[in-house]
């Protein structure tokens, strides 16, 4: 027997969001909305992207509208791949047409300022009584669109959902497994860009592979930390989400959050940085939020505090180098 096409709703029209509609569209009837009318137009006449996708094409399946009511009013399941900082927004206005009880997926990794909390936090807060999960996982968006294999991680605690929207998004060779600790696996995707960051500033100001492999593994073990106290499992931070995300996002050329870091360490100043960037950076966001929970957990985050000194401009990115530096010195088996 035929089983039936699940319709999903997917809000936003990034990099991330364009790729996991066009990859889903293979396995379900997918509308996605974007608040950009060319782009709409675009994604439906074209089948591409350009602003966000270039020389991408995408799946002809793919339908867009800049209306919100068309794409989620019958939708089985909503995906959500709105920057954080209008997250909440987005999903106020979603409400009144969203049917009950369907699953909401989110791709954003950041957290909410203000609130500091995680984006499943904000739909249970906003959308109360939806199954909730997050996709995320080492996934740079052009590498997968191109056919390269690829895999991410949808984490939901519901068994029997989550098997079914497997399906939704595995996709040729883009494999996604499936984990329970939401916690853990949205807050590694959270974390790490932050340690991009630094990374970044380090090889802008001529550090080599050595020097970028430490603060790799120090910033793993300082993100676990907090992850940990947040109420993440430890062996999460040890898989794609954890480590597999970390690496992808720390030293590939394709990522925002190490494109930024590289800048700063060349001398510019994040406002210019930012001002020139099509994409959102959620690091350079989420980073005063990550060091009050921090200070509120009374973890010891030395390489995130360095990066939020430099994007405050409290100090320049050669003096925040020589305090990482000095970091990688202590004993391993301590915090620092």
């Amino acid at each position: 027997m035929k089983t039936k096409r699940l319709k999903v709703a997917l809000l936003g029209g990034g990099s991330w969001g364009t790729s996991v509609a066009s990859l889903a569209a293979r396995n379900a009837d997918v509308k996605m909305w974007a608040r950009d009318k060319a782009t709409v137009n675009e994604i439906n006449k074209n089948h591409s992207n350009e602003k966000y996708l270039p020389g991408v094409k995408l799946s002809p399946k793919l339908e867009a509208h800049y209306k919100i009511k068309k794409v989620v009013k019958d939708a089985d399941v909503l995906v959500m791949g709105v920057p954080s900082s209008g997250f909440r927004e987005v999903l106020e206005e979603v409400g009144p047409y969203v049917r009950a009880w369907i699953p909401i997926v989110s791709l954003t990794k950041g957290l909410e300022r203000g609130t500091d909390l995680r984006m499943s936090q904000v739909i249970e807060e906003a959308l109360p009584g939806h199954p909730v999960g997050v996709l995320t996982g080492p996934n740079l968006a052009r590498e997968i669109m191109a056919g390269q294999a690829a895999a991410s991680v949808l984490a939901m605690d519901d068994d029997i959902i989550v098997k079914q929207l497997q399906k939704v998004f595995n996709s040729g060779l883009f494999r996604v497994y499936t984990n329970d600790d939401v916690i853990g696996c949205e807050l590694g995707g959270v974390l790490k860009n932050i340690i991009a960051i630094a990374v970044g500033m380090g090889v802008g100001l001529g550090a080599g592979d050595n020097t970028r492999s430490a603060l790799i593994t120090r910033g793993l073990a300082e993100i676990t930390r907090l992850g940990v106290a947040l109420g993440g499992r430890p062996e999460t931070f040890a898989g794609l989400t954890g480590m597999g995300d970390m690496l992808a996002t720390c030293i590939s050329e394709q990522s925002r959050n190490h494109q930024v870091g590289i800048q700063l360490g060349k001398g510019r100043k994040i406002d210019e940085i930012i001002a020139d960037m099509v994409m959102v950076a959620e690091g350079v966001k989420s980073v005063p939020t990550v060091m009050k929970l921090a200070e509120k957990h009374q973890i010891e985050m030395p390489i995130a505090a360095d990066v939020a000194g430099v994007i405050a401009g409290e100090r320049t990115p050669m003096q925040a180098f020589h305090g990482l530096v000095r970091t990688l010195a202590g004993s391993e088996a301590e915090p620092g």
